[in-house]
């Protein structure tokens, strides 16, 4: 029995929660996986899954071997990093994933992170909040992009590296004829965010981390949302603003993405003054492999925060 083999098989049954699904994604057959972990569950004389008709999950035998398993996992893939680089030149595989607001941050860091070592290979991935977290804990994600303010029900799992803070602006297509032609997004005056509440808008869906901050601002002005039209998909809320009468609270991260866009204006949302810190997260016991040292070194280079901050915060005309 191969033993490591058979432990990120079991890890790969974990994630997808189904023995097809696994085999599939470990590129062996059904009949192949179900062996090798019945071959772990005689090694260690324990059952480590709960089966019936199909999986049901581990026993408290099996979360344990699975824990040992994704740290075992993690060190081998360390290993592998360490011998194949040189010093001074990271090789490797990354992990890294974003809340979707900050996923043109992770995109501007991942590409940076590439040029500065060519021997690292970022995978960027967009995930929720929970799912970004879990990532991290369970060692199937190196580094993520988040709210820093949820990390306080971590227990010291977790830790952070503050990157920018989140501004909030009102997006919506220029209305009427502007006073002079611009080329590009045209930023406008403050907004009310009681003000911005009669305007018809696309909102992120109430699971989304980002909407429940939207949905406090809205509150503490005193006011609900007009909410045309919901999506967890940040693509879906700039689009809805280009291709009808409809409006998004995005933040600055999101609306640098469409500065080349005539006809679009950003308002930034105020009274109140809603600031959100975003952090590079990582997780806070495991060893970091040569490629996240590299990339942790990175989120701390004056270089990287200047550009961030450009990109996002209250961002200029």
């Amino acid at each position: 029995m191969n033993i490591l083999s058979s432990l990120r098989y079991l890890v790969a049954l974990n994630e997808h929660r189904h023995f097809g699904r696994a085999a599939q994604a470990c590129h062996i057959t059904q009949p192949a996986l179900s062996n090798a972990i019945r071959a772990l569950e005689d090694e260690f004389k324990v059952a480590i899954v709960r089966r019936d008709r199909a999986f049901v999950g581990l026993t408290p035998e099996g979360e344990r071997v699975l824990a040992c398993a994704q740290r075992m996992l993690h060190e081998h893939a360390n290993l592998q990093q360490e011998l194949l680089s040189e010093i001074d030149r990271p090789q490797g595989a990354l992990r890294i994933a974003a809340v979707p607001t900050a996923m043109p941050v992770a995109a501007r860091f991942a590409a940076m992170l590439q040029t500065r070592h060519p021997g690292i290979q970022p995978t960027v991935l967009s995930l929720s909040s929970v799912a970004l977290e879990q990532g991290l804990e369970d060692l199937s994600l190196d580094l993520a992009l988040g709210y820093s303010d949820r990390l306080r029900a971590c227990d010291g799992r977790l830790q952070l590296m503050p990157q920018y803070t989140e501004h909030y602006f009102m997006l919506r297509q220029v209305s009427g004829t502007p006073r002079r032609k611009s080329p590009g997004l045209r930023l406008g005056e403050p907004l009310h965010w009681r003000e911005a509440a009669q305007m018809p808008q696309c909102l992120l869906t109430p699971d989304m981390h980002n909407r429940a901050i939207v949905d406090a601002a809205f509150h503490a002005a005193g006011v609900q949302p007009t909410v045309a039209m919901e999506s967890n998909s940040v693509l879906t809320l700039l689009l809805s603003v280009q291709a009808g009468a409809l409006c998004a609270v995005l933040p600055g991260a999101l609306v640098d993405t469409v500065r080349s866009h005539s006809g679009l204006e950003a308002l930034p949302l105020v009274d109140p003054d809603v600031r959100t810190p975003i952090a590079m997260i990582s997780h806070a016991l495991a060893r970091p492999s040569r490629a996240l040292s590299a990339a942790l070194s990175l989120a701390g280079d004056p270089l990287w925060l200047a550009q961030a901050s450009a990109h996002t915060g209250p961002l200029v005309q």
